[in-house]
């Protein structure tokens, strides 16, 4: 066998006794990769030229094993470790590759190695042939393995133009990794092909950027790219790939444009940057994209300007050109500023033309310049559509009639507004503005008949009738509806016109239908200053037969206070048939004011029975909320008219309607009239009807009033009855809310009883016992004076002086001191609960009774 320099050198030291068993095994199996690999696991420790000699012993048998190549390759690496470059061992180990690669050229993993092996060799011919001779010998689908190293390879060195011819090819392979070769070509500042290859997979839709880019973001690349470098990027239009995407990308025209701009700008053709800044702002829909662009416009114009002035500083003696140049740029920049104002107007004008509010606006900008002015007016008035305009449309004819009005053209004015009566408006309404607006401007230059001409003319009846609301209807055919018109037209007629015109202008209002009850009110008005005042009668009674409640309210009460005022008590059977129809669908929310009018005219020329049913019906015809007051109003004409006495009745009924609040206070008043009257037992039988609807907690002031009441007209009696009462009112109230509490426990489900809600009581009612006691206790002490006697004033009415009257006062009642505990209606109480001892009584105290008892039981 042959052996390599390596192996002949130190053959003397290959073999040792140990070895022998292993050369016995290989030499019986030489074709067994199995102990070729034991032997060199048992030499593992040997030196690296005995271990070198084994696999090259062991290759020359099995030359196809890729196990033993790259276990001795990998091993030759290992030794190559620390070593100079320019050791010869590289060598040996680049032979030994190209000798596997003999048998191993389908084997990637040996040429992956092999290749990264040359790399760092700095080898840059021999790796890149070995690259290409990797590619060419192993299959294509084995290629994405080898050129991740060959580009990181070319991209090592600075080898530009070979790195371009690999990428090339690989984009052959792998078009989706060309962003990774665009920034290749960035980098080396290769930007002209930069270009091409990012314009070409911006055109390409399908393709998908593995940085995860959009095709938006790929174009504004492209766009940054071209536009700043315009002395390298020569192989593409930068002017039309723009445009192209100004009309694509139409969320990033200003961003586009400043990019077109900037494009000119470096490469100096300054003029026609001017002009793409013109062009941007003139085309550019909305108010960011102006922004962008106006900004950088002024920009540019500002460091124009500042380099051109700081050229003519620097030159000694400048000659007269260059002091217009400098005055042209600095006027240019002035007049940009200037216009910005206009320019963002016409922004919004573009994205909006039917915008009304920003032609008026446009309009104001161009304030002293009468002829923009009207090529404005004119332009915008062309220019929107009726139905689809933001605003209303007539206040952009009437301002343009307006104009001319004011620059003494009236004659201009009369033809704007001729043409503006003849616009398809959305509305009625805006149609009668201008003819109304027509009409106000004759008046204010004295022309009265022309406006009634108008007037009338606006007015006219088309050929057919039609709705007002039918929108299939032209809005000049539905005109003659408009109440705004025939109001200006009835007051141009009260002004200007006759008698005779002007009621003929409300009475077709009033056929028309279109009145409201100021209209009718209005020509009420009018007629009775004519001193026609039936045909102002006349005119409320079409008006209350053309409305309804409660629009007619307004027409009832100027009627019926017109008439009052006219006639007084002499038509009153007429004026109690008006109130009568006026009262009969009257709503309660109307009725206090109407009845009041309708008592007062009874009051005054009627009779005072009459005026009572009046008050009568009122107290059950208006809101609950105004009964009080209704009542109280009652009560004092029955009180004026008929005398206290009479009120009686009224209480009653006012004390059964009222409300609770409402009612106690009625109940109380009426037991002050009735103690005025001197009948004390009636107005104790209201203050205890009355008891029944006081909570003692909650009204105190009632009982205080009864208390007092009780103290100047009762007696012990009474003031005993009243506590009673008072703890009988206050343990119902106990009662209800012990209820409600028992309720509110049994619904969210706990156990126990009423007494639970009160610790230390042991059921509800010696609950209610025990607050009962602590009331009276608290009464007794509020009526005891400090001596410990209740005194009580007689009232009045009630005469004799009673028994035992002491000291100088003779009403007052003397009680001895046992029985001062029993004023206290509580100790009584306790007294009645002690048990009662029983004794037998003799027989002989019934006498013949008893035995017929005993006969009656035994039967």
């Amino acid at each position: 066998m042959k052996l390599p320099d390596v192996a002949r050198k130190d053959l003397h030291i290959v073999f040792t006794e140990e070895d022998l068993p292993y050369e016995e095994d290989i030499l019986r199996n030489p074709f067994s990769v199995k102990h070729w690999l034991r032997y060199i696991e048992h030499k593992k420790g040997a030196p690296k030229h005995a271990l070198n000699i084994i696999y090259e012993r062991a290759l020359k048998e099995l030359p196809g094993s890729y196990k033993l190549w790259y276990n001795y390759l990998k091993l030759r690496r290992r030794q190559s470790k620390g070593r100079c470059i320019i050791d010869p061992i590289y060598e040996d180990i680049n032979n030994a590759y190209e000798r596997s690669l003999v048998f191993m050229h389908k084997m990637p993993r040996i040429w992956m190695d092999y290749c990264q092996f040359l790399t760092e060799q700095n080898l840059i011919t021999r790796t890149r042939q070995a690259f290409d001779r990797a590619l060419r010998a192993l299959p294509i689908t084995q290629h994405p393995r080898i050129w991740p190293l060959y580009l990181t390879f070319v991209k090592k060195h600075d080898m530009a133009e070979t790195a371009v011819r690999v990428f090339r090819r690989y984009l052959k392979l792998c078009p989706e990794d060309t962003e990774d070769y665009i920034e290749y070509l960035t980098s080396i500042n290769r930007l002209d092909e930069a270009a091409l290859k990012l314009g070409f997979i911006v055109n390409h839709d399908d393709f998908v950027s593995k940085h995860g880019k959009s095709n938006h973001q790929l174009w504004n690349e492209l766009c940054e790219l071209i536009s700043k470098n315009p002395d390298q990027v020569r192989s593409l239009n930068v002017d039309a790939i723009i445009r192209g995407g100004l009309r694509r990308y139409t969320d990033q025209l200003g961003h586009l444009w400043n990019s077109l701009a900037d494009y000119y700008v470096r490469s100096g053709l300054f003029e026609r940057a001017r002009d793409i800044y013109e062009e941007a702002i003139q085309t550019v829909k909305t108010v960011r994209d102006f922004t962008q662009v106006f900004d950088a416009y002024a920009q540019f114009e500002e460091l124009s300007l500042s380099k051109r002035f700081d050229q003519a500083q620097n030159v000694s003696n400048p000659s007269e050109e260059d002091d217009v140049e400098l005055d042209l740029r600095l006027a240019r920049f002035e007049h940009l500023m200037e216009r910005r104002p206009l320019l963002l107007n016409s922004v919004l004008l573009r994205q909006n033309p039917h915008n009304v509010h920003e032609w008026h606006k446009r309009v104001q900008l161009y304030e002293g310049q009468p002829h923009q002015i009207i090529s404005t007016y004119t332009e915008a008035v062309q220019t929107v559509d009726p139905k689809l305009a933001v605003g209303k449309l007539n206040s952009l004819w009437v301002a343009f009639a307006k104009f001319y009005e004011e620059n003494g053209q009236l004659d201009d004015a009369r033809v704007v507004f001729e043409k503006a009566t003849q616009v398809p408006y959305v509305k009625v309404e805006d149609l009668a503005a201008v003819w109304c607006e027509w009409a106000e401007m004759e008046i204010r230059h004295e022309r009265p008949e022309a406006a009634l001409k108008l007037m009338h003319k606006a007015t006219v009846m088309p050929n057919h009738k039609a709705a007002y609301h039918d929108e299939t209807e032209t809005v000049q055919n539905r005109l003659y509806k408009s109440l705004k018109l025939w109001s200006l037209y009835a007051d141009l007629e009260e002004s200007f016109g006759s008698f005779k015109s002007c009621k003929a202008v409300y009475d077709r209002i009033i056929d028309l239908k279109i009145a409201t009850p100021q209209i009718i009110i209005n020509y009420g008005l009018f007629l009775e200053e004519q001193n026609y005042f039936e045909e102002a009668f006349k005119a409320y009674e079409k008006g209350v037969a053309l409305f309804r409640w409660p629009n007619v309210y307004d027409i009832w009460n100027t009627y019926l206070t017109k008439f009052l005022n006219r006639y007084g008590g002499t038509k009153l059977e007429r004026a109690r048939d008006l109130f009568e129809q006026c009262l009969e669908k009257c709503p309660p929310k109307f009725a206090k004011a109407l009845y009041l009018l309708y008592a007062k005219l009874e009051e005054e020329h009627g009779l005072a029975r009459h005026a009572m049913a009046v008050y009568e019906r009122a107290t059950s015809a208006v809101l609950p909320e105004e009964m009080f007051e209704m009542f109280n109003i009652y009560i004092k004409k029955a009180a004026e008219i008929y005398g206290v006495p009479k009120t009686r009745q009224i209480y009653e009924k006012a004390i059964e309607m009222l409300g609770d609040n409402n009612s106690r206070e009625m109940c109380v008043r009426f037991a002050e009239m009735e103690t005025k009257l001197g009948e004390v037992d009636r107005a104790r039988a209201i203050y205890a009807h009355c008891s029944q609807i006081c909570d003692p907690r909650v009204t105190a002031d009632f009982w205080q009033a009864w208390k007092d009441f009780e103290v100047r007209h009762g007696n012990e009696d009474t003031m005993r009855e009243m506590l009673r009462i008072k703890r009988s009112v206050q343990a119902t109230y106990n009662t209800q809310v012990n209820m409600m509490s028992a309720q509110m426990v049994n619904v969210s489900g706990s156990a126990g009883t009423v007494a639970d809600l009160a610790p230390g009581v042991k059921d509800g009612m010696r609950m209610l016992e025990a607050q009962a006691a602590e009331v009276a206790q608290m009464e007794s002490r509020l009526v005891m004076p400090k001596g410990g006697n209740i005194l009580f004033v007689r009232g009045e009415t009630q005469g004799g002086d009673r028994e035992g009257a002491r000291v100088a006062n003779p009403d007052e009642i003397e009680i001895d001191d046992d029985e001062e505990e029993g004023s206290d209606g509580s100790e009584k109480e306790e007294e009645a609960d002690l048990p009662i001892q029983k004794q037998i009584v003799p027989s002989e105290v019934f006498g013949s009774l008893k035995q017929n008892e005993d006969e009656d039981e035994e039967v």
